[in-house]
């Protein structure tokens, strides 16, 4: 049809193929999704576990006062996007909101690398944004293009594609720390695929201040019962907010 989508996809005469599986057969594209395990633009998720495992293996890169500069070599799009490549100083500004520090890669690693780790609601705070430890690291953080991880960024094999990059640390000393991710661990292909378990922690860390325990409960024995629900089951596949929630949640107001 001659409608807003049509012209939106290339046309109202463009025509696309679609595969769908058969009967029976493996779901691949929900299988190789690409689950985020932080709560941060997915093109940061990989330099979270990469910050996460050089906190553990050398905790002296916390501390600015060690670290001359760090330099994260990634495809086009993060370095432009999320990376210094930008040319945004919001994304170097301790004042900045959390929309635009979920943006900022040299925020996101200079955090999660002293931190080890990364927390949905403590690793975006005013507090945590200004520390003054921090906001030295962060701007001692920046990003550079490199080809070979745009090449990869950019490949249509699951086996290639690649989110992550390299990181080169100079130390005040003048030696180096280097290392490098391709995909985050959470990936299909990472260090530690998301399974069943992953995902219902998720769920719980996420739910647990906003739903009672109990329906919490109620809701995970529905849908790891999906296949079989009943009609009326289905129906169920819904939540209910702790008494209050909704009533002090911030949100703006509609027309009416």
């Amino acid at each position: 049809a001659d409608a807003v989508i049509a012209w939106m996809l290339g046309g109202p005469d463009r025509e696309y193929a679609v595969e769908l599986p058969e009967p029976g057969e493996r779901l691949r594209s929900i299988m190789e999704s690409y689950t985020k395990e932080h709560s941060a633009e997915y093109q940061a998720q990989a330099w979270i576990d990469l910050a996460r495992k050089l906190h553990g293996e050398n905790p002296a890169l916390t501390d600015p006062a060690n670290i001359e500069s760090i330099v994260l070599h990634t495809s086009h799009h993060t370095h432009y996007v999320i990376g210094s490549g930008a040319n945004d100083p919001q994304k170097y500004d301790p004042t900045a909101s959390r929309e635009t520090l979920d943006h900022s890669i040299p925020y996101i690693f200079a955090v999660a690398l002293q931190d080890g780790g990364w927390h949905h609601v403590d690793s975006y705070t005013p507090e945590r944004a200004a520390r003054e430890d921090t906001v030295a690291l962060w701007h001692k953080v920046s990003t550079a293009e490199d080809e070979e991880w745009t090449r990869r960024y950019h490949s249509i094999d699951p086996a290639e594609k690649a989110f992550g990059g390299r990181v080169v640390i100079t130390l005040a000393d003048g030696s180096t720390v280097e290392d490098e991710i391709a995909v985050a661990d959470a990936h299909p292909l990472g260090a530690r695929p998301f399974a069943r378990e992953d995902y219902i922690a998720k769920f719980r860390t996420l739910a647990e201040p906003v739903l009672e325990e109990a329906e919490i409960e109620r809701f995970l024995e529905l849908v790891q019962r999906l296949p079989e629900l009943t009609a009326d089951e289905v129906r169920q596949l819904s939540i209910v907010a702790k008494l209050g929630v909704l009533a002090t949640a911030p949100a703006p107001k509609g027309l009416f």
